[in-house]
């Protein structure tokens, strides 16, 4: 291309490269990790309290414990992990988060385009009329063609980092984008199997209610009969039909809640709720997880994707306030073309045909209304938002890891409380039956004692889903073990 491009175009560039290091603006400093030692107030015991019974195991908590990348495992339901291999190949949430990444791809490709010079060939074939007459010279027109052929180069020099920081603000959004798959992904897993469990407890409980329905069903037609004898009164049958009628209430809302659980399901998996066909769940083929990982707090913020997710994008912001800096410093840019122009073809590329130009152009911003020095007032804004925004994130980690620390514990005393009460109406059960086998209390009083069996199930039962579901619930407040995975999209 000739050497005056290379020692008036080429060298400058060279030199240029040489001064990346200096770069205006604040550097991006990785937040510490909060200096605490525990999630709680109180110290964490080392397990909660044990139930004989199904569901009432000690769960032990493990400070340092690695998180598994397919949690779920834990549980020992292969129906459940299918669906959920189902849910990460079929979701359109978690294509839609894929998709994202991929443009954010796409965009720090484009971001680092600009620190390459920008090579155009460009070829201009032209036929013209020319008329003497606008030099005050009669002559006749002249017809002729016109060939042009050129290289054009142009290279803005990066002296103060505006195009390195526009770059760092593109991988910072390639980042957020990755942590926000991982997140969608952790959601995803997570409302799977917390759907799966709250369909176990609601079937559970629907058969629990529907037995008890049964039972007072037979107390109320007993109570008819001793009302036609004279036995009781009509206030007593009355009583029975209130209990019956208020029982029977409480079997749609179950009926609903299992049926909208279902659809849920289906949509999670990608399915839709006439076609998903998701398998049925019930508590007795759910395993409890009996050793429960406890991330060390400072490791907290190193898990989390939605943490992670804040602080690039707390990075992004603090390139940004580089971005704004640097647009208020002169601006350098090199252009230089080479070519050849002719009027005849055969002789477009000889060398007395050659045509070159160098171009220095050095913008330096003096009165634009203020508009550069608002920019980055609202850059050095938009990074105190950020910083308030991860802090923000934090601590809202913090307190689910607490909340579901503190919910387990109560769980296992709560399940503990309905297991005794339905241990203690079992008894009741079993004594009022074998009194009644002596004829020593009425039919009535053993119906009775049936539906407080009943009663005191379904309570055990919410109080066995509520344990596993808030178990799902640490492992999604720890993060999920999403590092412990290949990172990967479709």
């Amino acid at each position: 291309m000739g050497i005056y491009l290379l020692r008036y175009f080429l060298i400058p560039i060279f030199i240029g490269a040489l001064l990346v290091g200096c770069t205006v603006g604040p550097d991006f400093q990785t937040p510490e990790a909060p200096d605490i030692g525990s999630y709680v107030e109180e110290k964490l015991p080392e397990k909660t309290v044990e139930t004989e019974g199904e569901g009432g195991e000690a769960q032990h908590f493990i400070e340092g414990k690695e998180i598994p990348a397919c949690w779920w495992y834990l549980f020992h339901s292969e129906p459940l992990n299918q669906l959920i291999a189902r849910g990460i190949k079929n979701s359109p949430t978690l294509r839609a988060a894929e998709a994202s990444f991929r443009q954010a791809e796409a965009d720090l490709q484009v971001s680092l385009s600009s620190i390459y010079p920008l090579i155009n060939v460009q070829a201009t074939p032209e036929r013209q009329k020319f008329s003497p007459a606008i030099f005050d010279v009669q002559a006749p027109p002249t017809t002729f063609n016109l060939y042009n052929v050129a290289v054009n180069i142009s290279y803005t020099l990066d002296l103060f980092g505006a195009i390195r920081r526009q770059i760092e603000t593109s991988e910072a959004q390639l980042n957020y984008q990755k942590f926000q798959v991982e997140a969608t992904y952790l959601t995803l897993t997570t409302n799977i199997v917390t759907s799966a469990i709250t369909e176990a407890g609601i079937r559970n409980q629907i058969q629990a209610t529907q037995e008890l329905i049964a039972s007072q069903e037979r107390i109320l037609q007993i109570t008819k009969q001793k009302f036609i004898l004279g036995g009781v009164s009509q206030l007593d049958v009355l009583a029975e039909e209130t209990l019956l009628a208020q029982t029977r209430a409480t079997l749609p809302p179950l009926e609903i809640n299992l049926a909208r659980i279902r659809h849920a399901l289906a949509v999670l998996v990608g399915g839709f709720p006439s076609e998903a066909s998701v398998p049925y769940f019930d508590l007795s083929t759910l395993k409890l997880p009996t050793d429960l990982p406890v991330s060390l707090p400072s490791e907290l913020v190193c898990q989390r994707p939605d943490i992670r997710a804040s602080e690039e994008l707390l990075h992004a912001a603090t390139a940004q306030v580089g971005v704004a800096t640097a647009n208020l410093l002169p601006q350098v840019t090199l252009t230089g073309n080479y070519g050849w122009t002719s009027d005849h073809l055969e002789t477009l590329f000889t060398k007395s045909s050659a045509i070159w130009a160098i171009i220095g152009n050095i913008l330096q911003p003096v009165f634009q209304g203020g508009a550069l020095i608002a920019k980055r007032r609202g850059a050095i804004a938009a990074l105190e938002q950020a910083v308030a925004q991860y802090k923000q994130t934090v601590l809202q980690a913090f307190q689910n890891v607490a909340d579901t620390l503190k919910a387990l514990q109560i769980d296992a005393h709560q399940l503990q409380i309905q297991q005794e009460a339905e241990r203690a109406a079992r008894e009741n059960l079993a004594l009022t039956k074998a009194q009644y086998e002596l004829g020593a209390v009425s039919y009535i009083n053993l119906l009775d004692a049936e539906r407080q069996y009943h009663q005191s199930r379904i309570g055990r039962l919410q109080a066995e889903a509520l344990r596993f579901a808030d178990t799902a619930a640490l492992f999604q407040a720890l993060g999920g073990g999403w590092w412990n995975r290949p990172f990967h999209t479709q």
